[in-house]
């Protein structure tokens, strides 16, 4: 099996874990008796999983391979899945979504290795086409969840389920993984070996993937909530705004490849940024529920790629001349955009609940036209360090 093929299947399986079990969150609920404010509660457990599994994964990855890890997460991810099935109590449902953050902070961190290992490769700039495997396994992983649901399917079967064939497709394609125990031989292309926290061009591409991070979460979180108490509208049509920013978002990841090949990274995440600030605030400031639902559909399309690039970039300010490394750089990246994801919910909801939804997506707006200013800079950071590096040697 190609590698390429293998890698994006890791993607899709790790939206799949996410998309399986985060639709059932009501059977979920009603199963370990809890209120919406406990529950809040256990699902910070999954969060809290996540960024402290991501901010060690670089060095784990770093030290065994990104197959090895790969693997390991993906089993430990679909154990999890089963654990939360059968979770009785809050406290154990918090638990089991503890080590699911953490099995999928893990495994973030290995597959975006893979990836860049891909990329250097083939040559080719494809890492927005591995992030939409993410995005089909989620849409499979929900529509599978709500067939379960509709046929009165247990989360304790249906997850049950998903794990199963979520090992089964593992099994298939790990041989295929890149990412054999790294022999570093060469020499560093600019100073990796310089600790993440000292580079700034590693803290300006975290930047670009927190902002990516918080505005995404916004739309997915608060898109139908915004089109039900602002635009007027149920609360069925209200979820074709999510719909269509996952949609619109997944399309552009894998047809993005060609674009990158041809402006070039920062050029994209400076464009992806304009479009995805000018589709929000349309939406927050436009009272027409038509101009929400294709404000909604433009910051798909624009922050389609943004966190992927940064990733990428990441790994490619710890390329060593060897071809290989970048571990600790996608590792450090991931963990800081990872406290978008867990302080950007709370943060929006803090300002709607203050003012309205709409301020609070102007809100989101200026976040995510934060990114063209990190992406150049980030950029000029990085010429700079290549200069030295030169001038160094």
């Amino acid at each position: 099996m190609p590698d390429r093929i293998a890698v994006f299947t890791v993607f899709a399986l790790n939206g799949l874990a996410v998309g399986s079990w985060a639709t059932r969150t009501p059977a979920l609920t009603a199963q370990v008796h809890a209120s919406p404010g406990v529950f809040g509660l256990a699902l910070l457990a999954a969060s809290t999983g996540l960024l402290a599994a991501a901010s060690l994964s670089g060095r784990l990855v770093e030290r065994v391979g990104a197959r090895a890890v790969v693997a390991g997460s993906t089993a430990l991810a679909a154990a999890s899945l089963g654990l939360i099935g059968f979770a009785p109590t809050v406290p154990l449902l918090a638990g089991a979504l503890f080590v699911m953050g953490v099995s999928i902070g893990m495994l973030d961190v290995a597959m975006n290795v893979a990836a860049v290992a891909v990329e250097r490769r083939t040559g080719k700039s494809i890492m927005v086409v591995f992030h939409a495997g993410f995005s089909v396994g989620a849409l499979a992983g929900s529509l599978a969840a709500g067939l379960a649901a509709g046929h009165g399917w247990s989360p304790a079967r249906h997850l049950t389920v998903a794990a199963v064939f979520t090992l089964v497709v593992l099994l298939l394609v790990v041989r295929a993984v890149p990412g054999i125990r790294p022999v570093h031989a060469g020499t560093p292309v600019v100073t990796p070996s310089r600790a993440p926290i000292r580079r700034p061009v590693l803290w300006l591409l975290a930047a670009v993937a927190m902002c990516s991070a918080i505005a995404e979460g916004a739309s997915s979180d608060w898109s139908a909530l915004l089109m039900t108490a602002e635009r007027g509208v149920g609360q069925g049509a209200a979820a074709l705004a999510f719909a269509a920013f996952q949609l619109v978002m997944a399309v552009t990841r894998l047809v993005g490849s060609a674009a990158q090949r041809r402006f070039g990274p920062t050029r994209c995440l400076v464009g992806g940024s304009a479009l995805a600030a000018a589709g929000l605030l349309a939406t927050a400031t436009v009272p027409v529920a038509a101009v929400g639902y294709v404000g909604f559909a433009l910051a798909g399309a624009g922050l389609a790629a943004s966190f992927p690039l940064s990733l990428s970039l990441a790994g490619d300010a710890g390329k060593r001349g060897d071809g290989t490394g970048g571990e600790r750089e996608i590792g450090f990246v991931t963990a800081i955009a990872y406290t978008g994801f867990l302080g950007g919910p709370p943060i929006i909801g803090g300002i709607a609940q203050a003012t309205d939804y709409s301020v609070a997506f102007v809100f989101v707006a200026l976040v995510a036209a934060l990114i063209l200013p990190a992406a150049v800079a980030a950029r000029r950071s990085r010429r700079r360090e290549e200069t030295a590096a030169m001038v160094g040697r």
